[in-house]
């Protein structure tokens, strides 16, 4: 979702300085919202007990990620558990839609702001380091750093946006369901427990991680 709006950021390319500050406010607004998603996911996993619950929520998530490239938002959109989900992106592609007609400095915190709230794999991914933190604050930090290390790359795409051609964007977004595939298969994996370390690790290793102080007995 990030790099197609990147690409289009209504920037003034013309004055470098306007660029830079536009640019830096479009990441400032996407800051803002990961740490807000990240403070309610902290807060979440502070009420979970991660060592024996964090490998079905993975697994949870995984599979959520996977049908929601498999399944037509049309159908899915039917139902009335994920209706309210639909018409809360929907709501926010429509004042993307919005702002990215406009150019001012607020248009383009604005449209940050709104794109952090949008479904991503990779945010998924950062979501899941959120919860295992246990606590708002470190849940906010993780995703503010966690938007701190995609500042490069999206502030490559958006002085991109002119040069690449339309059919080269169109096979990045084409590209971009299958990424979510795969990262949602790595959730999976992650969940399954197969002892793997930092891919699938089991509750004890979890554990262990969580608290180096933990007594584990056999």
């Amino acid at each position: 979702m990030c790099g197609p709006i990147a690409f289009v950021l209504p920037v003034n390319k013309s004055n470098k300085l306007q660029t830079f500050i536009g640019t830096g406010l479009y990441h400032i607004g996407r800051l803002l919202s990961y740490s807000i998603i990240g403070l309610l996911f902290g807060l979440l996993g502070r009420g979970l007990y991660l060592a024996g619950f964090q490998q079905r929520l993975s697994i949870l998530i995984g599979v959520i990620m996977i049908l929601m490239v498999l399944i037509p938002t049309k159908f899915l959109s039917r139902f009335q558990v994920t209706r309210p989900l639909y018409q809360l992106i929907g709501k926010v592609k429509y004042k993307l839609g919005l702002y990215l007609n406009k150019s001012s400095n607020k248009a383009l915190f604005s449209i940050g702001f709104f794109n952090g709230f949008l479904p991503c794999g990779l945010v998924y991914m950062a979501l899941l380091g959120a919860i295992s933190t246990g606590d708002l604050i470190d849940g906010a930090a993780y995703m503010a750093v966690f938007g701190l290390g995609t500042i490069p790359l999206m502030t490559g795409a958006v002085f991109l946006g002119n040069f690449l051609k339309v059919s080269v964007r169109n096979k990045i977004q084409k590209a971009i369901p299958i990424f979510v595939v795969i990262i949602g298969l790595l959730f999976i994996l992650r969940g399954l427990g197969l002892g793997i370390p930092y891919v699938s690790p089991t509750d004890t290793q979890l554990l262990i991680s969580n608290d180096p102080n933990a007594c584990v007995t056999e």
